[in-house]
């Protein structure tokens, strides 16, 4: 298998500014989750901030998470992408690539006949990417740099908390699949019990930037994960969730929950492959 392609940064491909036709209608915004002015102030300080965050961070990231999922992440991934449909053969998108740890699943299902490309904004996170045959592009969920109906299966792992806009990006996850494919967002949510969110607040407030200081080499992850609990609190309802995912035209739209924490939102683009 090829490795993958390189741009001005290891792994990745530059986005041309013809990779995506003309879009129709800007979809009404639905930002991720209310504003946390403990780490900035205005929009364009966020966007600095969560780049800056991410780029810094990206070294350690699979580190930390292996601590913090008990060696569990990977086998959870893979059974997620296969309650999704996701199977062997199809043509993937993974958006919000980061590291790689979804994808590194996806690869597995879809074997040799299939393929995958990862979309990420963020250069020190695909820089640790290392999957042979995987095509990385720099770019936003808002304004994918694919062509329409390029893909048949979509996946975001954890990343919707971080994007600027769901309702563009619901939209871009639309028109990418082709008729009948299928969508998998992953996302942690708030607990629906007091104790739960008191017990999960507790382990990300504390625990996780402890561990996150022990184990990362870099001053400034346990920032990253003290700002994943703040996101994880003040993120959309689940279904204010779905309802955008309607309202972009998907149908049959699901939500599976683990551990009363780990949501999937599930979904169908109308129409036979």
């Amino acid at each position: 298998m090829m490795m993958p392609r390189l741009g001005q940064n290891r792994g990745m491909t530059n986005v041309h500014s013809d990779a995506r036709p003309s879009a129709p209608a800007a979809p009404p915004s639905l930002r991720p989750h209310t504003p946390l002015p403990d780490y900035y102030a205005t929009d364009a300080e966020r966007d600095k901030f969560i780049a800056r965050m991410f780029n810094d961070t990206a070294s350690d990231y699979d580190r930390i998470e292996r601590v913090l999922a008990w060696g569990s992440g990977r086998w959870y991934r893979r059974e997620a992408l296969r309650r999704a449909g996701l199977a062997s053969g199809m043509q993937v998108l993974d958006v919000g690539i980061g590291t790689g740890l979804v994808a590194r699943e996806a690869l597995a299902l879809v074997g040799a006949g299939g393929s995958l490309v990862g979309v990420d904004p963020s250069p020190g996170m695909m820089g640790e990417v290392q999957l042979p045959g995987v095509e990385l592009l720099t770019g936003r969920a808002e304004a994918l740099p694919r062509p329409d109906a390029s893909c048949d299966f979509l996946s975001m792992g954890y990343a919707l908390r971080h994007i600027n806009d769901v309702a563009p990006a619901f939209a871009e996850f639309h028109r990418v699949l082709r008729p009948g494919g299928r969508l998998l967002v992953l996302e942690i949510t708030r607990p629906a019990s007091r104790a739960g969110l008191l017990a999960l607040k507790a382990y990300m407030r504390a625990f996780v930037p402890l561990v996150a200081r022990i184990v990362g080499r870099r001053k400034d992850t346990a920032e990253l994960w003290r700002y994943y609990w703040d996101t994880i609190e003040a993120c959309i309802a689940p279904e204010t969730v779905m309802a955008a995912l309607r309202a972009a035209g998907f149908q049959d739209v699901q939500r599976h929950v683990e551990l009363g924490i780990f949501s999937e939102y599930t979904a169908i683009k109308a129409g036979h492959a």
